[in-house]
């Protein structure tokens, strides 16, 4: 039995993580995914990035269609990986499970940290794009928007709306965004 104070302890898996080992893992703020059976860490978010994720999410809802849905930090469930973006977008009569389907997932987003700026823009949108979800977008600091859709079997740029720009998008549907109103 653990003294009060001393740190929580855990064992890694034998072999490859998967999403049951990530049920160990405290709710501290840092986010724990999975990247083809590899564990990934990332520190708590900033308060600004924790903002930004917020007016990216009231901008998606407030022009989602009947029956679409928005989350923050909703987890997707690949093959061998198990990866939470920043804001993910569900067509209508999508599962409704903890861990969705990519082929629910109409669009992900990430907003980059100086600690995920690599893992968002070589990583995660290669594991996207091979699942087959159909729109990216990445939020880089500005704050700009870079929109990304799939072509094959990866991403090619769509639009890049910069952050004193107001712009109307297609996908995941019809939205307008204005970067400089994120916040």
């Amino acid at each position: 039995m653990m003294s009060h104070g001393s740190p929580v302890r855990w064992g890694a898996p034998d072999g490859r993580w998967t999403q049951p080992d990530l049920q160990l893992f405290p709710q501290d703020g840092h986010r724990y995914e999975i990247l083809d059976g590899s564990l990934h860490v990332t520190p708590p978010a900033t308060t600004r990035h924790d903002s930004l994720v917020e007016s990216i999410v009231a901008t998606l809802r407030a022009a989602a269609p009947p029956g679409w849905w928005v989350c923050a930090r909703l987890g997707i469930e690949l093959e061998t990986s198990n990866l939470v973006p920043d804001v993910t977008v569900l067509r209508p009569h999508s599962s409704g499970a903890i861990w969705v389907d990519p082929a629910d997932v109409a669009l992900a987003v990430e907003v980059e940290a100086d600690e995920t700026r690599r893992y968002d823009r070589l990583l995660k949108p290669a594991v996207y794009a091979a699942a087959g979800i159909p729109a990216y977008w990445r939020v880089e600091d500005g704050p700009v928007l870079r929109a990304f859709a799939l072509d094959g079997t990866a991403y090619r740029p769509a639009r890049d709306v910069e952050s004193d720009e107001q712009a109307k998008l297609d996908a995941p549907y019809p939205v307008r965004v204005n970067p400089a109103a994120w916040h």
